[in-house]
């Protein structure tokens, strides 16, 4: 590889695909070299690496589940190791409800996958992320952060898939919470709530969304896209939000402003 080891890291979680692959370039494109981690998608993972190499940019690729707490503290020596430290997290890895339906038959499985990756899974490797953070000097000049992409489910209820909206919830308040724990340390904590984003996993809902867009449903009438979700967690990566907390930013086109 053509750089050598003072570029900032950023670890992406859900990194295959969606807006966790439009994240990674964008990183990339900021400077960062990547440690993208999906589970399970090792053909894709590696034409990303090769289009960062093309970027001349780093790339470790991460075939694992972010459901498996055992493995947290591993992923994060293993990027250490072979990267650096890492400077930034985008916990941008998630899963939808198995089925959509009635909350009354909601079943176990579905509501425990839910939790297992979209909270318990970010949460515990955002503690193992952090505490390495912490471990580590401050660097002159460098911005460090973690980025959760949470949805706008976490604010608005959709009965259908109630179990995914409340891990996203729960996600929201985990971005909060340390937000407060990492401010004094200068480890600026984000979320992003993305609305209709056009990604393989809203795919099979464009038909019933491309005719609500068209009612007036989202204020900018359009779809999301992955790169617009990208753009925004790269400015916060790149530390162009100074002196703020815990910001969330909805990335949904108006689809929440309160309106009459």
């Amino acid at each position: 590889m053509s750089m050598g080891t003072t570029a900032p890291v950023a670890l992406v979680t859900g990194a295959s695909r969606g807006i966790g692959r439009a994240t990674a370039l964008a990183l990339a494109a900021e400077g960062f070299d990547i440690a993208a981690l999906a589970l399970g998608d090792t053909e894709r993972l590696a034409t990303l690496a090769g289009e960062l190499d093309r970027l001349g940019r780093r790339c470790l690729a991460l075939d694992a589940d972010i459901g498996d707490k055992a493995r947290h503290a591993a992923l994060v020596a293993q990027v250490r190791a072979a990267l650096g430290p890492i400077a930034c997290l985008v916990n941008n890895a998630g899963v939808s409800v198995l089925q959509r339906g009635d909350l009354l038959e909601v079943s176990e499985a579905s509501y425990d996958r839910c939790f297992d990756i979209n909270t318990r899974g970010t949460f515990f490797l955002t503690q193992a992320v952090a505490r390495s953070m912490l471990g580590d000097p401050a660097p002159e000049g460098r911005h460090r952060s973690i980025v959760f992409v949470t949805s706008s489910n976490a604010v608005a209820a959709t009965v259908e898939r109630g179990e995914y909206c409340m891990s996203k919830t729960a996600l929201s308040m985990a971005a909060r919470l340390y937000a407060m724990r990492l401010a004094k340390h200068g480890i600026g904590v984000y979320e992003v709530q993305p609305g209709l984003i056009l990604t393989e996993m809203t795919a099979p809902s464009k038909p019933k969304y491309d005719a609500l867009i068209a009612q007036g449903m989202t204020l900018d009438p359009r779809w999301g896209q992955p790169e617009d979700v990208a753009r925004v967690v790269r400015t916060m990566a790149a530390g162009l939000l100074p002196y703020t907390v815990a910001q969330d930013v909805r990335v949904d086109g108006g689809l929440l402003m309160q309106r009459f």
